[in-house]
């Protein structure tokens, strides 16, 4: 449950929200009426109206029959919106097209959102494009370079007893065997993910110690195919250096709000 300060939750605001991830989640897959109340726990004719209120604001779109929603227009404009104010988000911008000149390979920007970690900015590779872009997704932390990279900066007693979600073979499953992980990874100072979140394609994440613990990460993305050993050590370089010049730029906010 939301930290709410002692405040006692609006449950018709709270259901609003649960309906918006919902349908969010579902992606290209509509979902009926009767489907949605059941998932939420909530009457029919009171899933209904609250439907219809959010289809006619846009939050929530709807088929020419009437029977299928899936998740509106307007969620977009609100999610562009955060990106565009964050200064976060645009003081790291301009590093991320330095970095994927430089390496050729696809960076990431991510943050940490409870233990999933969320995309904010990507610059593709050249050589190798993804059908669909990562920002506004979600992956667990648990799976990949960004979301390792973060959970490096907690305690072990921060992460869920487990057993975590498989994405791959490769993906650390067992408490003991992420700590492990994210031991090497404090000492490194860097994590690495080899097809732990996405089969053929080896990541190295670097959290930006700008806040502390440490909020967002930044990573590239390689396939494995092209991956020398010398490639490697170079993505490491880059990346690092990359790093630091976001932290000594971005660091203070200039006076930007310290969202929780």
């Amino acid at each position: 449950m939301s930290d709410t300060g002692g405040v006692r939750e609006v449950k018709s605001a709270a259901r609003t929200v649960e309906l918006l991830e919902v349908l969010a989640a579902r992606g290209d897959r509509p979902a009926r009426l009767q489907e949605l109340a059941d998932q939420l726990g909530v009457p029919r004719s009171s899933m209904y109206a609250l439907l219809q209120t959010l289809v006619s604001r846009g939050w929530v779109r709807t088929d020419v029959t009437g029977s299928l929603y899936g998740i509106g227009i307007h969620a977009l404009l609100t999610g562009t919106s955060y990106l565009d104010s964050d200064p976060r988000v645009r003081a790291v911008r301009p590093y991320l097209d330095e970095a994927s000149e430089a390496l050729g390979e696809t960076i990431h920007m991510g943050r940490l959102d409870g233990t999933d970690v969320a995309y904010l900015a990507t610059r593709e590779s050249h050589e190798y494009l993804r059908t669909i872009s990562r920002v506004g997704r979600r992956l667990p932390a648990h799976a990949g370079a960004l979301g390792k990279a973060l959970l490096a900066e907690r305690p072990g007693t921060w992460l869920p007893e487990g057993p975590y979600a498989a994405l791959t073979p490769h993906t650390h499953t067992s408490h003991a065997s992420l700590l492990a992980d994210l031991a090497v990874t404090r000492e490194r100072g860097y994590a690495i993910d080899r097809e732990e979140s996405v089969a053929g394609i080896v990541g190295f994440g670097f959290a930006l110690h700008y806040d502390l613990p440490a909020q967002d990460a930044i990573s590239c993305s390689v396939p494995v195919a092209r991956l020398t050993p010398g490639h490697e050590e170079h993505i490491v370089a880059v990346m690092g250096e990359i790093r630091t010049r976001i932290e000594e730029t971005a660091r203070g906010g200039a006076g930007a709000p310290r969202w929780r």
